[in-house]
């Protein structure tokens, strides 16, 4: 009886096997393989354009270096002289902001960091923007204002009723206080942002000596890059993006997308772009672009590094790069329109912006990445009647990933890890930017970035011996662990029937999608 059963079974499994085939010989000729070509030209299409895209800048940088281009050989920059019969007078007024949101573990650094910054005590102001919601952490914060106060520092804590605009709507507060108006310029740090002392000194000259700059960037130097191979695959990126990306936008059009945080701006240009404004996760960008667009240049020193913290939890960096992504192609939605028909700047730099800034690198960039190399590459293996040239597989590919190695060469032997890691996050980038496009669920979503400090570090290490309860909702990715199902299937059709060896490329970046998948990356901090 049993084997009769058995032999039923069995039967039946053949059978659905069998016509899942015959369903599939059919949909497969008059349909999978035109889209899937279709798919290939799109994706090989892309990759051109993001390939021009990197040797263009790859070609400026070499020019840069070469004709040594730094800022103070392109602007007037001159250190600001006491004058004796003017005093303090002759140096600008200065607002340092600082919006913070329960920074229990780095609110005394950005503050101290702040507070002593070389600049006269009675032409600088330092303001706290306190939205945090943790009473207890808001006590905190308003004792060591305090305690800088009894110090002589002219410091403001600022708070208000609700969050509207979150950290927009912070800074737009910030810049209704009375004093504010006696201020010529505003540097903006985020809570875990440390600046060094001379910081003031080496910004505020460009905007005091060319009244045509309206921002000054410095470069993010990370205190933290070495905690984990999570943190060091995020310096590998950011790096690229600001030694060259930020360099090339400064360098030619003098364009570049504000970091929203170790930055000065002149408080005049902020103005005549319209303020703060809340209208995607991505304030600093839409403050950048309405303010080039109103012909206000920009200037990037990258040899001036702000200390801070990267992000060490998976769950962190997730909604950072949500928010990085979704903002960017939400804001290009609301923007581009605007940026056309603008008759303030050339048409070579409209082209830069709506082009090279926004079209290649904040949405080409993402959706090539996974949809390409994560999909469509694999989907090949199992229609063999499609195929993607060496040239679009591997050159294109290579070359750019070459290219990108360039920040931070010190990296360059985790190369292989950041392809997997950076293909693996390009899922979310990929899913955040059809989000902001379309404008959908999460279009507006703000997480803070989570920062775990020195303290939250050694609470955690010395929790080491004691085993955390693990909650398999906070460790396991639904989303990562389907596409590596669907990636390891592939390699394995591939290994059995495939001709082209993508087998091992697909194994090792379903391997990395698993154990992303199930959160065996980055910091994992045990709950108290």
């Amino acid at each position: 009886m049993d084997r009769l059963s058995s032999t039923a079974i069995d039967g039946r499994a053949d059978d659905i096997a069998e016509q899942i085939g015959l369903i599939w010989d059919q949909i497969k000729a008059p349909l999978i393989v035109p889209m899937l070509r279709l798919m290939v030209l799109i994706c090989l299409a892309m990759s051109v354009m993001l390939f021009i895209e990197k040797v263009y800048m790859a070609v400026v940088i070499v020019l840069v270096k070469l004709l040594g281009r730094k800022p103070e050989n392109r602007y007037k920059w001159e250190a600001i002289k006491d004058d004796i019969e003017m005093g303090n007078s002759c140096y600008p007024m200065v607002l340092v902001q600082i919006p913070m949101y329960n920074e229990r573990e780095v609110y005394q650094l950005s503050i101290g960091a702040a507070c002593g910054l070389s600049w006269p005590s009675d032409r600088i102001i330092v303001q706290v923007l306190d939205d945090s919601t943790d009473l207890t952490i808001k006590s905190l914060v308003e004792l060591e204002c305090q305690r800088w106060a009894s110090k002589g520092i002219n410091i403001k804590y600022e708070i208000r009723d609700n969050r509207n605009g979150y950290k927009a709507g912070a800074l737009k507060e910030g810049m209704k206080h009375s004093y504010v108006k006696q201020c010529d310029y505003v540097a903006i740090l985020d809570a875990d942002f440390q600046p060094e002392p001379d910081f003031l000194w080496r910004t505020v000259p460009f905007l005091l000596n060319n009244p045509d700059i309206g921002l000054v960037q410095a470069r993010w130097k990370f205190v933290n890059s070495d905690e984990c191979l999570m943190t060091r695959m995020q310096e590998m990126s950011l790096d690229y993006h600001f030694k060259v990306e930020q360099e090339v936008g400064s360098s030619t059009y003098a364009f570049f997308g504000f970091n929203g945080t170790a930055g000065v701006w002149r408080i005049a240009a902020l103005n005549e772009a319209g303020g703060w404004k809340d209208r995607t996760t991505v304030e600093d960008m839409d403050l950048a672009v309405r303010a080039s667009l109103k012909g206000w240049k920009f200037v990037y020193i990258g040899d001036l590094k702000v200390k801070n913290e990267l992000p060490s939890t998976f769950k962190a960096y997730r909604y950072q790069q949500h928010r990085w992504s979704c903002g960017p192609a939400n804001l290009f939605r609301k923007m581009v329109m605007e940026i056309i028909k603008n008759k303030r700047v050339s048409s070579w730099k409209k082209f830069h912006v709506i082009y090279s800034f926004f079209f290649v690198r904040k949405i080409v960039a993402h959706i090539v990445t996974f949809v390409f190399y994560c999909v469509v590459m694999p989907a090949t293996v199992l229609v063999p009647e499609v195929g993607i040239p060496k040239w679009g597989s591997v050159y294109i590919p290579s070359i750019i990933t070459l290219l990108n190695s360039v920040g931070t060469l010190r990296s360059l032997h985790l190369m292989v890890f950041w392809i997997l890691f950076e293909n693996v996050m390009a899922l979310h980038r990929t899913k955040a930017t059809f989000i902001g496009l379309l404008e959908a669920g999460r279009v507006n979503e703000w997480v803070v970035t989570e920062k775990l400090g020195d303290a939250l570090k050694a609470k955690a290490a010395a929790k080491v011996p004691r085993k955390p309860k693990l909650r398999i909702g906070e460790r396991l990715h639904l989303l990562e662990l389907l596409v590596g199902a669907y990636l390891f299937f592939c390699a394995c059709y591939d290994f059995a029937f495939g001709k082209n060896h993508y087998f091992i490329y697909l194994y090792l970046q379903a391997i990395a999608f698993f154990i992303m998948g199930f959160g065996y990356i980055g910091t994992f901090v045990p709950n108290s």
